[in-house]
C-alpha cells in the first residue's frame, strides 16, 4: 500500500514538474583563412644593393604607338578625334609622353584635349565639365521617371546657376512643389502639361512640346505632367547652391503640417485626409491628362494670368537667325518678360564650324550640350586656359569676361544652350571688336598684314566656318 501511494505522488510530481530548460548551442564564430602580415619588416627602408630591383620596361615602342591624324606634328592646337584609335596617348606634337596606364581608354577618346592639350592651354583654370551622366539619379515611384541634377556639388565653379535633368513617362507628374529658385526650363523631347498659380490668384495652364520653355519664378507653386508621349526636360535655377532635394513639396507640406489646422482652414472632417500619402511623391504615376487643356483651365475670381506675364513660350515656333556656320536664336525679357533673370541662347553649329570668340562682360555663361561633340577653349586671365570637350548631357560653365569659342568636332550639327543671369542677351564679339579697331593700332598690337587686317568684319557673326588649316 505504502509502494502504491509513492509511485503515485511519484507520477503526480512528474506531470506538474516544470519543463527542464535545454541549453542552446552557441553560434559559430565566424573565422577567416589569413596569411601574410600586413606590414614589411624595417629591413625593408633605406639603400640596400642587396634587395631585389625591378627592370621592367614600360616603353611604349614608337611603331606600336597609334596617332589620331595630326597628332604626332601638330603645332596650331587642331582637334584630334580618338575614335579609332585603341589607345589613346598624351602627346601633341613634340610635347608630352606614352602613358602605359592604368587608364580608361574609353574615357580618352571623348575628351581628347584633356588628354592632349592644345599649346595654348597654360596654367590653372577650374573644372568647367560636367556630365550629367555622371551626376546620382534619383527615381521616382512605380517608374514613373527620374530626375539628376548638376550644382556646386559637383562643379564648385559654377555658383551662378544649378541645372536638373528630368523624366517623366506618360501620364507621370512632378508633384505640386515651389522653389526658392527661379525655375526656366526647356523640353528636350516629348511634351507636358504645366500649371500653376500666381501671388493673386490668378491661375495659368498651357501644353508645352519639344524646344519650348517655361519659367516659374521663385516661391510659385506648380506641376508638370508628361503627356501621352512622355517627356524630357531640363531645369535651370538661378542659385548655384541649388538642390532637387530641398524643393518645397504639397506631400509634405500635408505631413508637416496638424490635421487639425487643414480641417479648420479647408473645412473638411478629418476623416477628409485618412488616405494622405506616408512620404513624399516627388514622381508619380497619375490619371492621363485630358486632351484639351481647356478641360483643366481652372480659374478664380481673379482670372487667368495676362499674356504679358505668361509662364510659357512656344519657343520651338521661333524661325532662327542663320549665320555662316550655324544658327543662333535669343530668348530674353523682350519677348519673355516673365524670366527677369535669364537671357537664353540656342546656338546650332554645323560640323567643324565655330561659335566664335567671344565674352559676356555682365554674367557667367552656363550651358547645356543637347546633340553633337564640340570643344570649348576657356581664357582666365592673367595667362591662364583650358580646353575642354563635351557631348550630349553634358554641362558647360564660363566665368564672366573670360573669352571663349565652341568648336564642332564632330560629323553631326552641335546644339546647345547659353544661359545668363540677365535680362537680355549680351555678348563682346572678338571679331567684330578686331574689325572696329584702327588698322594700325591692331598692326601695332598684333602685327598683322595690311591683307590680313583689311580682311576682318566689321559686323557679328555669331559662328563662323571653320577654315582650311594652313601651317
Amino acid at each position: 500500500m505504502q509502494q502504491a501511494l509513492a509511485l503515485a505522488l511519484a507520477l503526480a510530481f512528474t506531470a506538474t514538474a516544470a519543463p527542464v530548460a535545454t541549453t542552446e548551442q552557441p553560434t559559430p564564430t565566424r573565422t577567416f583563412a589569413l596569411s601574410g602580415d600586413l606590414y614589411g619588416p624595417a629591413t625593408l627602408r633605406g639603400y640596400d644593393p642587396s634587395l631585389p630591383f625591378s627592370t621592367e620596361d614600360t616603353a611604349i615602342p614608337e611603331d606600336k604607338i597609334v596617332y589620331a591624324s595630326g597628332q604626332a606634328s601638330d603645332t596650331i592646337g587642331a582637334p584630334f578625334d580618338f575614335k579609332n584609335v585603341p589607345t589613346p596617348q598624351p602627346i601633341r606634337g613634340t610635347k608630352g609622353g606614352t602613358d602605359p596606364g592604368p587608364k580608361q581608354p574609353e574615357i580618352d577618346k571623348t575628351h581628347p584635349d584633356i588628354l592632349a592639350p592644345p599649346q595654348s592651354d597654360h596654367g590653372d583654370v577650374p573644372q568647367l565639365n560636367w556630365p550629367m551622366d555622371l551626376s546620382h539619379v534619383k527615381t521616382g515611384l512605380n517608374r514613373g521617371g527620374w530626375s539628376r541634377q548638376e550644382n556646386l556639388r559637383v562643379m564648385p565653379a559654377a555658383d551662378e546657376f544649378a541645372g536638373v535633368d528630368m523624366r517623366l513617362e506618360p501620364g507621370a507628374y512632378r508633384e505640386l512643389h515651389w522653389h526658392t529658385s527661379g525655375e526656366w526650363a526647356y523640353i528636350i523631347n516629348g511634351s507636358a502639361r504645366i500649371g500653376a498659380v500666381n501671388t493673386d490668384g490668378q491661375s495659368f495652364y498651357d501644353d508645352v512640346t519639344k524646344g519650348d520653355v517655361w519659367f516659374f519664378p521663385p516661391g510659385i507653386p506648380h506641376y508638370i505632367q508628361g503627356l501621352e508621349n512622355g517627356t524630357e526636360f531640363l531645369l535651370i535655377f538661378d542659385d548655384g547652391n541649388f538642390s532637387e532635394d530641398e524643393t518645397f513639396l504639397v506631400s509634405e507640406m500635408f505631413q508637416r503640417t496638424p490635421i487639425d489646422v487643414w480641417a479648420g482652414q479647408l473645412d473638411l472632417p478629418v476623416s477628409a485626409f485618412a488616405d494622405l500619402p506616408d512620404g513624399e511623391l516627388f514622381i508619380f504615376n497619375g490619371t492621363e491628362a485630358p486632351k484639351n487643356v481647356a478641360e483643366q483651365n481652372i480659374t478664380g475670381p481673379a482670372g487667368s494670368i495676362p499674356n504679358e506675364e505668361s509662364f510659357s513660350y512656344h519657343w520651338s515656333l521661333q524661325e532662327p537667325l542663320v549665320a555662316p556656320g550655324g544658327t543662333v536664336k535669343i530668348l530674353d525679357t523682350n519677348t519673355f518678360p516673365i524670366a527677369t533673370d535669364f537671357s537664353v541662347a540656342l546656338v546650332t553649329i554645323k560640323p567643324g564650324a565655330i561659335r566664335e570668340v567671344h565674352w559676356h562682360p555682365s554674367s557667367d555663361e552656363w550651358s547645356y550640350f543637347i546633340q553633337g561633340r564640340a570643344r570649348m577653349s576657356v581664357y582666365v586671365a592673367p595667362g591662364n586656359a583650358r580646353t575642354f570637350d563635351f557631348g550630349p548631357g553634358d554641362v558647360g560653365y564660363v566665368p564672366k569676361v573670360c573669352s571663349h569659342y565652341i568648336q564642332n568636332i564632330g560629323d553631326e550639327e552641335v546644339i546647345l544652350l547659353e544661359v545668363l543671369k540677365q535680362k537680355q542677351f549680351t555678348d563682346v564679339s572678338a571679331g567684330q571688336w578686331l574689325g572696329l579697331i584702327p588698322p594700325q593700332v591692331l598692326k601695332d598690337h598684333l602685327h598683322l598684314s595690311d591683307e590680313s587686317i583689311s580682311k576682318l568684319s566689321k559686323e557679328k557673326p555669331y559662328v563662323v566656318q571653320g577654315s582650311k588649316i594652313v601651317q
